[in-house]
């Protein structure tokens, strides 16, 4: 086969699909069920103006990825009939104390200076206005930032790809690679062995144990994410709200609010603490006092990967040309599937990428870039 694509997740299924596009034979490796881990667990959120308030080498793939979904959404709506709750009624960055409100304020004029048609500043009143529902002294900025439903997202990728003729094999497993004079020519699964052209190693939080069989040391360590939901009788919000704390709400069909997230570093227990549920809930009904009287349905963990400078790895291994390393998306990864899978499959038609792609090179020395809300 040309490209053998070790992960499941959302990353791993947008470069098969795309791949699969380009009629490249691609095969897709998932140790358990398609999108299990960060992809299924992820609000949905495409929120490249709220996630960055300074200049970040992402902004530019952020962007573009944003700007491609509608019709990478209506491709993959017409290949599987898979709808991803598509959302488009936008983002409110709020403040809930004064310190925040000027951070908030820095973020905003970031944005007005780069895309001032896509960000507003609202005063308490207008907030108001908007969403009834939201509690707010400081005034608010509204950008139109976008939410899917995650996990159909990235199912609908694997479909998209399987459906131009990619093949996709759960519940294997790959343990170790094949080497045959200085490259890798195929892995080694519970299902057997599998040779291929090219391989790209797309595996979450879970690369870095990969990535040592290749002699490849990555920098980067998980990160538990716990998300609640509730329901209510009648819809409390619009728009997805997000407090400059990191508390985010996010509307879902019928009347279903996604409440997150905690962020617990170098942990992969799947296990819900009972403090961050309260802490969680807390910081959600100090913005939507209303969610008080909400009923709670169910709380869940994913392991995120990040890297130590906040940067993902999106690149070709520096011994073996053959195969490429894609991880460390943290909380962008399904705001920036759309354009990682067109960059890698870029990549390994060895075309012109028409990103500065340095800061995510495997090799880079790394330095400061980490996210802040």
């Amino acid at each position: 086969m040309d490209v053998l694509i070790v992960g499941g997740g959302i990353i791993g299924s947008s470069i098969a699909f795309e791949l699969a596009k380009r009629g490249a034979s691609v095969v897709v490796i998932e140790r358990g069920e398609l999108a299990q881990e960060a992809s299924s667990a992820a609000a949905g959120m495409l929120g490249a103006h709220s996630e960055f308030s300074t200049d970040h080498p992402l902004i530019p793939l952020a962007l573009a990825s944003q700007a491609a979904f509608p019709a990478v959404i209506a491709e993959l709506r017409e290949l599987t009939n898979i709808e991803v709750g598509w959302n488009e009624a936008g983002m409110l960055k709020l403040a809930t104390t004064m310190e925040e409100y000027e951070k908030l304020t820095e973020h905003y004029e970031f944005w007005r200076r780069i895309q001032p048609q896509h960000v507003r500043w609202l005063t308490p009143k207008e907030v108001a206005n908007m969403e009834r529902n939201v509690r707010n002294e400081y005034g608010a900025m509204y950008t139109i930032d976008q939410q899917v439903n995650a996990k159909q997202l990235s199912v609908a990728f694997a479909h998209g790809a399987m459906a131009k003729g990619a093949r996709v094999l759960p519940y294997t497993e790959v343990y170790d690679f094949i080497f045959e004079r200085e490259r890798v020519v195929g892995v080694k699964t519970t299902s057997g062995t599998l040779y291929a052209e090219r391989i790209v190693i797309a595996c979450g939080a879970w690369t870095p144990m990969l990535a040592e069989k290749l002699r490849l040391s990555l920098h980067m360590y998980p990160v538990k994410g716990e998300c609640v939901s509730v329901t209510t009788e009648t819809p409390l919000l619009q728009t997805t709200v997000f407090a400059k704390n990191g508390c985010y709400i996010v509307p879902k069909a019928n009347n279903r609010l996604i409440i997150g997230a905690s962020a617990i570093v170098h942990s992969f227990a799947k296990t819900v603490q009972t403090c961050s549920v309260q802490q969680l809930l807390a910081r959600a009904m100090q913005i939507v006092p209303a969610i008080a009287h909400s009923t709670f349905e169910k709380a869940w963990a994913g392991i995120r990967p990040q890297t130590k400078d906040g940067m993902p790895y999106i690149g070709v291994h520096p011994q073996y040309e053959n195969v490429f390393v894609v991880t460390g998306h943290y909380r962008n990864g399904i705001l920036l599937s759309a354009i990682t899978g067109t960059i890698v499959s870029d990549m390994l038609e060895r075309k012109d990428v028409p990103f500065d792609m340095t800061p995510f090179s495997l090799t880079r020395k790394e330095e400061g870039h980490a996210l802040h809300h």
